[in-house]
């Protein structure tokens, strides 16, 4: 009885542990930016939510790239939701708000994936570029 007693409280003591710890999403971000491009201190930085994205081009205006931006969103435990688009959305507007992009192109999105370090993930990637005046 008392086997199955200390089974049970290290049982319910692991869960309370992955329940409490930790956010329900932790990313990186990495942004590789072409030698053409103006320097960082140059871009006024944007608000996120100013940032366009879209999965295609902007054919209608002229534009400077700014950098490739790759974004993975995770989670932490089992018990918190899978990442999704909006996720990969926001942390994508804000790698380019730090930028000074005016907008994301060409956005593609990964698939959700259990590692090693994660419970799942979704990798997003862009280009963040600057409308020419």
């Amino acid at each position: 009885m008392n086997y199955i007693r200390n089974v049970m409280t290290r049982v319910v003591g692991i869960l309370v542990f992955f329940a409490v710890t930790g956010c329900a999403t932790w990313s990186t971000s990495s942004v590789e930016t072409p030698e053409t491009a103006p320097p960082p201190a140059t871009a006024q930085p944007k608000r996120p939510h100013e940032i366009r994205l879209t999965e295609g081009d902007i054919p209608d205006r002229k534009y400077s790239s700014l950098g490739d931006i790759s974004v993975t969103v995770n989670k932490t435990t089992v018990f918190h939701p899978d990442p999704t688009r909006p996720m990969v959305d926001q942390k994508l507007k804000e790698e380019a708000a730090k930028l000074g992009a005016d907008a994301v192109i060409h956005v593609r999105y990964g698939t959700v994936g259990v590692s090693f370090m994660s419970w799942g993930s979704l990798e997003g990637k862009g280009r963040a570029i600057k409308f020419d005046q």
